[in-house]
Order: C-alpha cells, then structure tokens, then sequence
C-alpha cells in the first residue's frame, strides 16, 4: 500500500456531533496505523449556514478528543488551501475543463421550469431525470437565454452513460449501480459556487486522498463522483462506508439518542479517552473479553476490514461505565486532572465561586476519594456531592420518607454526640450513631438514613460516616440540629 492520505471535512454549519466524530475517528485511526497523513477540510461553501466561531469550535473539539490532523486549515500543508471558500479559482478552473472535454455543459433552466418538471414526472408516477433540454443547446439558444438575463448553473453530462457502476466498499462489500438511475446534475450554481460532489471530486484528487471513510448517507454519491472521476480521467480513491449508527430503541441515531455537540460530553465531565475508546467499540472488537483500550493500542490493532457491517448502537450507559474506568485509574495515576475537570464543573454551575485556591483543589480530591465509584463522569460530582460545597436541599420524597416526627429526638442527640466527640474521625463518629440507637432502644437504620437526609438532603450517596468526617463537626452538628427541627415539625 502507498502512502496513505485521510481526510475529514466537516462544514461549520454547527458544532462538532457524536456522528461526525465518529466518522473523524476512523479517518484518524486508519492513517495512524498506516504510518499515513490525516487531512482536516473545512467545507464552508454555505456561506448563509457557516461561520468563523463554529469552525473555531471543530477545530477545539478535534484537539480535545486527540484527532490532532496533519493538515488543515490553520496547520497548513503541500496541497491547501484546506478551506473550500478559498479554492475558488480551482473549482471554476477544473469547471471549465470539464466543459472543454464536453463532459459538462451551461444549464439555462429556470426554477420553474425545473419544478413543472418534477410535476409532470409526479403525475405520471415516474422518478424524475432531468429532461436534458439544455444538453445540446446552439450558440444562437445560448445567447438568447443569456440575453433574457438567465445565468446559467454547469451539469455533468452523463446521461448518456450507460456502464453499470461497480464499487468494491472496503466495509460493505461490492455495491452495484444502475446507470438508468444517473442524472445530469448540477456541478456548479449560477452563482459559480461548487456543489458538493463536484467540490469533493476536486478536493479528494487534489489533495491526493487515498481512502474516503465515511457515513453510509453517503453511498448515493459514490456513482456520481465516480462517473466524474472517470469525466476527469483521474483514479478515484478506495471507499468504505460506515454503518448507520442506531439509538437504543434501534431506529437512526437523533438528538434524543445523544447525537448532541461533542462538547456537551465534554461539559458533562466525559473524558476523551474514554469516548475514543468507546468509538472503537461501536463497530470494532480487536478482542472479544476485552473492553478497556488505551488509544496507542487501537492503533496499534486497528484492520478497516474488521469493521462490521451491522449498525451499532449508541449506548449511552455503556459511555458512562467506560468512562467510570478511565476516571478510577485516572484518580490514581493523574488525581490533579480529575480535580481540574471536576472543580470546573463545579465552578461553572455555581457551586462553587471565586478562585480555585490549592486548598479548595485539596478539598475537591477528598470530596473525590468520598464519593467513590459513584464518580462516573464529571458532573457526577454534583449528583452526589454537591451538599460537600453549598447548604443543602431537601429532597421532598426523602423528607417524607425519612424526617418523621420519630426522627427528631435521634437526631438531636446524634449531633449532641457528634458535638462531644474528643476526635472527629469517622470510626468516632459510626460509634456516636451506634451508642445514640443502643441507648434509644432503636435499630441503627432507624438514625442512619435521616441522619444521611440530615446531611446531604438525599437518600442515596456516598458512605454516611466518611461524608461526617469531611463535612467536619460544626457543619455536621448544625445540619443535624435544623433536620431536627424539620422532622419535629412534620410529628
């Protein structure tokens, strides 16, 4: 195999979603094993849809998930430039070949005269094709169109193409294309902007891309740029599509299946080692008992041909227990990074305020150490630590369950108990709880869960004597007096 060249070209009509970077992975991982280049194109031809500060926010996205390109817009390289707006003088010279070899030709057509068209074929329950009346048109009807005012767009003539088109897909096997399903489409607006596949044919062989890896939306276009590659006399490059990506309930992936921007993972507290991770997975298995892959080793095992055909699906739970993995051995081996991304979370929901001092960093690891497995991804830390930084709320399900007028008495004299403590420590502490029940004639769930509502303001969380410890006495106390009073008026 030569040197291989990949390329992903996203347009900033939008931030960076699940299913792009899907596809941009693959792009990634296949010219990194490859020893290959891997290209990052802006495809910004919609100039009413996009913009600067959606580009500005891919290319971030990329440099958070480690896609890092070899070439691109800002990078630069042999063959840009790597945005479609500013190769303009390439698409119209490339457009202008194509007529001089009379693969293409100026359509004068107007909109309505196109929409009676696709009437008539409605109404006569055919699929519609172009008519081709612009196809041979004289000098003399060209200049007459053009003297009413028409402007003409540019089609690709292949009509009269009659080869049945074979594609051999790297994923999906040999796909087989009528020709009576081609049409002479458009190439290049009136206005002299590049449509997409003619766009991308130029861009592809330009810039010397060897594999086109991509959606499976895409297989519709395959005939048509080939017909094209063929009009040029170039030699297109290898071609794999990638499954439909399903949501749990099998049908196409949407928002609601968590198709959303990648930076509302990356706001959620997802690691992007663990979304790599988890890309791989969604179509590849390099070992069937094994779920946990550090990036160096799927490049290492990556085989484009061992991805499968089925659509997988995008399981949101699965996400979340891989990235549980990453954090506990990141906790370990990098604790100063779980802090950075969990104070953050923190501070950008206003949990916490002001600068994040060393000693509030110090106290966010001990709020990490207790709560525990239950840190799954970054915003968890809110879910079950959030009463650790800011008063607490009740749960009103959990006031009812567990502040009963019972409780009030077994509250008070847990926090007495917690006051009198010689040391504040939690074996100290599990012994006040113990002694208060001992002494009330109650079993020791009958102080444990208020006690935990008294503390946290929820009914599940992490362990009751450990978070004691690191609210610390005089927080602990002043909770467990005011539940008291809660409970006292709820008799």
């Amino acid at each position: 195999m030569g040197t291989v060249r990949t390329r992903f070209a996203p347009s900033p009509t939008g931030h960076l979603h699940i299913g792009g970077a899907w596809t941009a992975f693959f792009n990634w991982l296949f010219s990194r094993h490859e020893g290959g280049t891997y290209i990052l194109r802006i495809e910004d031809t919609d100039r009413s849809r996009s913009t600067e500060a959606f580009e500005a926010s891919i290319l971030e996205d990329f440099r958070w998930l480690g896609l890092i390109w070899d070439e691109g817009p800002d990078t630069g390289g042999p063959v840009g430039p790597y945005r479609q707006t500013e190769r303009g003088d390439l698409y119209a010279h490339y457009a202008r070949e194509l007529v001089e070899r009379g693969a293409a030709y100026p359509c004068y057509c107007t909109v309505e005269e196109l929409d009676e068209e696709r009437r008539r074929a409605a109404a006569e329950r055919r699929p519609y094709r172009y008519s081709g009346r612009c196809r041979n048109l004289s000098p003399g009807d060209r200049a007459r169109f053009e003297a009413e005012g028409r402007r003409p767009s540019l089609r690709l003539r292949i009509a009269d193409f009659e080869e049945t088109i074979v594609v051999d897909d790297l994923i999906k096997g040999r796909i087989v294309f009528e020709p009576e399903h081609l049409d002479d489409y458009i190439i290049v607006r009136s206005d002299g902007s590049p449509l997409y596949n003619f766009a991308n044919v130029v861009d592809d062989h330009l810039m010397r891309v060897t594999h086109i890896i991509r959606a499976n939306e895409h297989v519709s276009n395959t005939p048509k740029q080939l017909v094209m590659y063929r009009a040029f006399g170039w030699s297109p490059p290898a071609v794999a599509h990638l499954p439909v990506i399903l949501g749990a309930d099998r049908k196409k992936m949407s928002k609601r299946h968590g198709d959303t921007a990648v930076r509302e993972y990356r706001q959620q507290g997802y690691l992007p080692e663990a979304m790599l991770n988890f890309f791989a997975l969604m179509a590849w298995h390099p070992e069937s008992e094994r779920e946990v892959y550090t990036v160096e080793e799927l490049i290492r095992a990556f085989r484009l041909e061992e991805i499968g055909e089925a659509s997988p699906i995008f399981d949101l739970d699965k996400l979340t227990w891989l990235n549980g993995m990453y954090m506990r051995r990141l906790i370990e081996q990098d604790s100063e990074r779980v802090v950075a991304l969990t104070a953050e979370i923190l501070q950008r929901e206003g949990v916490i305020k002001g600068e994040i001092t060393s000693e509030l960093r110090a106290y966010v690891f001990r709020v990490i150490e207790v709560v525990g497995d239950r840190l799954k991804i970054g915003r968890d830390i809110i879910a079950y630590g959030d009463f650790f930084f800011r008063d607490v709320v009740y749960d009103p399900v959990a006031v009812r369950q567990h502040l009963s007028g019972t409780a009030s008495p077994l509250l008070a004299a847990y926090a007495e108990a917690l006051e009198a403590l010689p040391v504040f420590e939690r074996g100290a502490i599990e012994a006040a709880l113990r002694d208060v029940c001992a002494k009330s004639g109650v079993p020791v769930r009958a102080l444990v869960h208020p006690a935990r509502v008294a503390l946290t303001g929820k009914t599940a969380g992490p362990g009751l004597f450990e978070l004691t410890e690191l609210l610390g006495r005089d927080r602990a106390v002043e909770r467990l007096r005011r539940a008291a009073g809660v409970a006292a008026g709820a008799a």
